[in-house]
Formats: structure tokens, C-alpha cells, sequence
């Protein structure tokens, strides 16, 4: 039987099952800190192989490709800039490899790291342009969808969307932010509220609004979720929440980033978040293989 298109799998019920992080495990598999990441996709192809692959064994109904920061801006402090394209379009057929035509890849689009005028140095369309030729490279690599991510100010996440718009695929696009718990409620580091993020997003006609990443503990991503929930409800509009916490919020060890959650204790705090009406969920920082396979457990 041939599979639906990722637009309509979305919006099936039942768990879809996003894949966890990267960074962590290209570590494990003995790349470098400070290595460009994304730059493995054409240099050690088969690392970044390995890992889609486990993730999917694991129980991901989806894989997010290794090119997070594959824009010009990102790799030119690699000294890769003029790439991007390239990069981009490796980091998806390695993807689509390990998938095969069962499951889903989703392109993956990170931000730049510096901020649009007057703030920062980023001219508008530069911008666009930059992550329309990622975009452009992830879908003649083979993506069924993008998944823009980690963004924290509403301007770059826009020119990000109308970037992927702006090359007329016919790809769904989900699109999420970062946020923070703070004294009055969420924000991401720029001071965006969860309504504010999610109105704005969604008038932007996306598939799907979320959050990853960020610095919150178990019960604040479940919190999160709930007013990401009421936020999209809000709106009247019908697009799909997703949710891509960390694994709990990190420690500060010898300079490192440690995560101490265990794969069952954020399964547990998945269920409540799904329990809450988010079917599409995945791991962020601190995720690994161990995670989703017990996240897939207790959902099905």
C-alpha cells in the first residue's frame, strides 16, 4: 500500500514520531566538538547514515536531516559558505537513504546565529535568499517536508518560511521556536510570548507550530504544551501543534551541558504533553535513540 504524503500523514491520529537529537550523537561516533556538523553529511556520509538509521529502529516515524545550520551565514564561520547548497542537498539524500520510502524525512532549517537590522548585521533579503537555497537543496535531495526550528526572534523565523514558500514545493512546513521559563510565564530569548509566537506563525498558513529545545525542566515543557495548545486554538485556525522538548533541563558539569533525565522519566512526561492533544512529538538536546524507543513504547 503506498503511504500518504506527509501532509495528510500529519493529520492522521495516533502518535507521529519524530527522531532526537544529532549533535550528541554524532559525539558519540567520534566527531569532534567544535566540528562543523553539518559538513559530515558529504565527508563522513555514513555517521550521519547510522544515526537516521538507529533513530528509525528505535521507532521515529520521521527523521530530521543533519543540516540544521546549512545556511551560507552558519558555514561560512567553517569556512563552507559557498556549500550551503550542497551540504544541504547531501544532508537530505542521506536521509531519505536511511528511510527509504516507508518513512518520512523532514528538511531541517536552524538559525543563522546573528540577527536581522538594525539589530544585527542580516539584510532581509539576503536572509531569504540564504534559506531559500537551503530549502532548495533539501528538496532536490528528496525531503517530504521542512521543519524550520530553534528560532527565537519572529523576524528570522518569517523570512525563514517565506524563504520555503518562495520555492513553490508543495511541502508542508512546520516551524517551531525556543523558549524559556521565565517570571511571567514562556518567552524565547528575544522576549517572545508563546501567543504572540503562535499567532504570528500560524497566520503565516504553516502546517505545524511548535517548540524545541530551550532550558526548561520536564514539567515546564509540559506546561509549555498546554498553552502552545490553547494558543493554536485560539486562532481558529487548524494548524497542527508540535512539540520537540529537551531531555529535561541541563546541569552546568565541568563546562558541559549534562543532561540527567532517563529515556522512561521523559517518555512519561511525553505522554502527559500528548495526553494534552500534541500527536507529533520528537526529542531536542539530550534525546537520544533510548528516548524515542521509549516514548514509541508508551504511546503504542
Amino acid at each position: 500500500m503506498t503511504r500518504p504524503d506527509l501532509k495528510t500523514r500529519l493529520k492522521q491520529q495516533g502518535v507521529f514520531l519524530l527522531d532526537g537529537a544529532m549533535g550528541t550523537q554524532l559525539f558519540a561516533r567520534g566527531v569532534a566538538p567544535g566540528t562543523c556538523s553539518d559538513v559530515m553529511n558529504v565527508e563522513a556520509p555514513q555517521i550521519v547514515l547510522d544515526i537516521h538509521r538507529t533513530y528509525l529502529e528505535a521507532g521515529s516515524d520521521a527523521v530530521i536531516t543533519n543540516t540544521f545550520g546549512a545556511n551560507r551565514y552558519t558555514l561560512a564561520r567553517h569556512g563552507h559558505a559557498a556549500k550551503a547548497q550542497q551540504i544541504a542537498k547531501a544532508g537530505a539524500e542521506v536521509a531519505r537513504r536511511a528511510a527509504g520510502q516507508d518513512k518520512y524525512v523532514l528538511g531541517d532549517i536552524g538559525p543563522t546565529g546573528d540577527f536581522l537590522e538594525p539589530l544585527g548585521t542580516l539584510k532581509a533579503d539576503e536572509l531569504r535568499e540564504a534559506f531559500a537555497a537551503q530549502a532548495v537543496g533539501l528538496r532536490d535531495g528528496g525531503v517530504d517536508g521542512f521543519i524550520i526550528e530553534t528560532m527565537t526572534a519572529l523576524d528570522e523565523i518569517e523570512a525563514a518560511i517565506q524563504a520555503v514558500k518562495s520555492i513553490d514545493s508543495g511541502l508542508p512546513i512546520l516551524a517551531s521556536m525556543s523558549f524559556d521559563k521565565v517570571a511571567d510565564g514562556y518567552r524565547t530569548m528575544m522576549g517572545v510570548d508563546v501567543a504572540s509566537a503562535v499567532t504570528k506563525i500560524v497566520s503565516l498558513d504553516v502546517d505545524g507550530v511548535g517548540f524545541n529545545c530551550g532550558t526548561a525542566t520536564l514539567d515546564e515543557y509540559v506546561g509549555l504544551a498546554q498553552q502552545y495548545v490553547a494558543a493554536a486554538r485560539a486562532t481558529g485556525k487548524d494548524a497542527i501543534v508540535f512539540a520537540e522538548p529537551n531531555a529535561g533541563k541541563p546541569e552546568l558539569t565541568d563546562g558541559q551541558a549534562v543532561y540527567r533525565v532517563t529515556p522512561n522519566e521523559f517518555a512519561e512526561a511525553v505522554q502527559k504533553i500528548f495526553s494534552g492533544g500534541i500527536h507529533v512529538i520528537g526529542g531536542c538536546c539530550g534525546t537520544a535513540p533510548a528516548f524515542i524507543a521509549a516514548v514509541a513504547k508508551r504511546l503504542r
